[in-house]
């Protein structure tokens, strides 16, 4: 098994803060943790992801 890529969000606090959302991409899929619970994943689509980034922009 390969490990994942992970790559802190650029909205997310500077630094090495624990409070930041981390993504990586698993063949044609994003998956989604936050750096503080790493073993919780989310697993979407890429449209999948931007509805929900188009969604939480306009809440």
């Amino acid at each position: 098994m390969t490990q994942d890529a992970w790559q802190k969000s650029s909205f997310s606090g500077g630094g090495d803060s624990d409070d930041c959302v981390e993504l990586a991409a698993r063949q044609g899929t994003v998956l989604l943790r936050e750096s503080d619970d790493p073993g919780a994943v989310l697993e979407a689509s890429r449209p999948q992801l931007a509805a929900l980034i188009r969604h939480l922009s306009t809440a």
